[in-house]
């Protein structure tokens, strides 16, 4: 599914599993996972994770664990963990039987933290989170012990078990590590293991009152699981010497962590919190909006799973974070589609074309590609008659010198139907373009023609009485800066901006398209080309049978706009 990269370039996460795999460490073996939280839907952030992980497993043969780390049953459901799973099954990508959940371990968790307590290095603490915060210190000033840190031990198991049995209130007690509060890394002042939190879980129901932090489930969960090689972004760096600490004080087994740059796109946000905002918010249709990074937005926007495989592969992992351009991904999806996607022709702005010398009544079935990169995906009929929709942007009554469109007197060839020549414009009381009187070659059939003469003009269409009216959901970038963090400055009304400010206003515009009858029979979510505009797909929510609604995947490159920049039209 991904190509191995070569011995010369390999990044240092597998330089480093080639190096330990040579030493014997973890006894020559490799084992991976990749652990979402189930309080939200896949972004494309986490596809680079998806694909790092599950890559090695290919390239090296083992098993990766898809393991949730359902940790917080505040903000986690079931609904989440199925989005990921079919999330990641539609990426390309399978666990088989290595599907896990960190409420598994639970009890071994909880027996874990009971031993930690015995060893004295784990207390109950009893500040409030006021006085816990004030108590931490800052980066530039030690912390100091709480007035709970020495506790006896058995006291400290006393307590421990009534926050289990529930018999303590919410924000009255954590367990926290004893490590050192005057440490340089504030992640090793003391942090919290468990904290009591009476609320149903999605797996465990009502039997826990008390849940790990993510800091101590985590570390503990890959050991259990035998992994071998824990990977995760960089804001993890700062977490490795508790990850390390709690393992070595449990003399467990000990997966080596390291970190990589996680993936950031200009014109996106990718934190989980204002992702929730927007769908709370309303702002966007859902998690599955089209607009969304979500790997189920993309998916419903008829992005190809392997354009986003391929552009993972091509950013690679790094030590370093970066900001990669979101053209440079719409590139992917365009060159995985010019292969993959059929073709069909649509018009979205018609005018009405009469050819003057047609037979009355006739209607030509021509042939049409399905797609021009592949053979074997075969072609498909489609009825040319006398009367035909064009779009208006491709006529212009005084062309310039390089336009190959419609003109007066200019003759085009209609795709894979005849050669046609504009003669007469009929107009509107305001001077609009009502409808096009033109004649065409019958001997131009196909594009051929007995004298072999050739035109540069290439016209799509669709017979105007065959013509299958659809709405066309035509979406753009979510946000209009290229970081839609950054909050606005304030506006001259005097209202304080948020970063919802940098929402596009135009991410959606809703129209609609006059498209040639075998648009009906394209499988919902399957994008495809309407010709010379741009890569669509019927809406998996909107669309209804014989009623299609179709999104905008992808723009295609205007060559014409580009000549007309270049000569200064605008």
């Amino acid at each position: 599914m991904t190509d191995t990269p070569s011995r010369e370039h390999r990044d240092f996460i597998r330089q480093r599993i080639d190096e330990d795999r040579k030493n014997g460490r973890f006894g020559g073996e490799l084992r991976t996972r990749f652990p979402p939280e189930p309080n939200g839907y896949l972004h494309i952030g986490h596809a680079k994770s998806i694909c790092l992980n599950f890559g090695l497993g290919q390239e090296y043969g083992t098993p990766v664990h898809l393991r949730f780390d359902d940790t917080n049953p505040e903000k986690e459901n079931q609904e989440f963990v199925d989005s990921i799973q079919a999330d990641i099954r539609w990426l390309g990508f399978d666990w088989g039987e290595h599907l896990y959940f960190a409420s598994d371990n639970f009890d071994t968790l909880y027996e874990d933290a009971v031993a930690l307590v015995k060893k004295g290095l784990a207390y109950v603490d009893e500040l409030d989170a006021e006085q816990m915060a004030e108590y931490r210190g800052t980066i530039h000033s030690p912390g100091k012990d709480s007035p709970f840190r020495d506790r006896p031990v058995e006291e400290n198991l006393e307590l421990l078990e009534k926050m289990k049995r529930g018999e303590m209130d919410e924000g009255s007690a954590v367990l926290r590590a004893k490590i050192d509060m005057a440490h340089p890394n504030l992640n090793m002042r003391d942090p919290a293991m468990y904290r009591v939190r009476k609320v149903h879980h999605h797996r465990t129901g009502d039997t826990w009152s008390i849940y790990p932090m993510y800091d101590w489930a985590h570390g503990q969960c890959d050991s259990y699981e035998g992994i071998t090689h824990s990977l995760c972004t960089l804001e993890f760096e700062h977490h490795r010497p508790l990850y390390d600490w709690f393992l070595e004080n449990l003399g467990r087994h000990h997966p080596q962590q390291i970190e990589f740059a996680r993936l950031n796109v200009n014109y996106t946000v990718l934190s989980k919190r204002k992702l929730l905002q927007l769908v709370e918010g309303e702002h966007v249709e859902g998690w599955s909006d089209p607009r969304m990074p979500t790997v189920s937005g993309m998916r419903r926007r008829g992005v190809p799973a392997a354009s986003i495989r391929k552009f993972c592969e091509h950013i690679g992992v790094a030590r370093f974070n970066a900001v990669h351009d979101l053209g440079l991904f719409e590139n992917f999806i365009r060159d995985e589609l010019n292969e993959s996607a059929q073709r069909r022709m649509g018009v979205f702005d018609p005018v009405e074309l009469v050819i003057t010398d047609w037979p009355e009544g006739k209607v030509d079935m021509v042939d049409a590609t399905n797609n021009p990169q592949d053979e074997s995906a075969g072609k498909r009929t489609v009825p040319f008659t006398g009367t035909l929709l064009v779009e208006r942007e491709d006529f212009r009554e005084d062309a310039p010198r390089k336009w190959h469109r419609l003109a007066i007197g200019k003759e085009v060839r209609f795709r894979y139907g005849y050669y046609v020549t504009v003669n007469e414009v009929e107009k509107d009381a305001e001077g609009r373009v009502t409808r096009l009187l033109a004649t065409h070659d019958p001997e131009s059939r196909g594009g051929n023609t007995p004298d072999e003469r050739k035109v540069r003009g290439t016209i799509h269409w669709v017979s105007k009485e065959h013509a299958v009216r659809c709405e066309a959901l035509n979406y753009d970038r979510l946000f209009s800066v290229e970081n839609p963090n950054e909050v606005p400055e304030p506006s001259a009304d005097g209202c304080e901006p948020t970063w919802l400010d940098n929402l596009n206003p135009d991410s959606l515009v809703k129209g609609e398209v006059f498209a040639e009858p075998s648009v009906l029979d394209m499988p919902v979510g399957a994008a495809f080309q309407f010709e010379r505009k741009g890569y669509y797909c019927a809406d998996s929510v909107h669309s209804n049978v014989g009623a299609p609604v179709f999104n905008l995947t992808v723009r295609l490159r205007d060559s014409w706009a580009k000549i007309e920049k270049k000569l200064g039209g605008g």
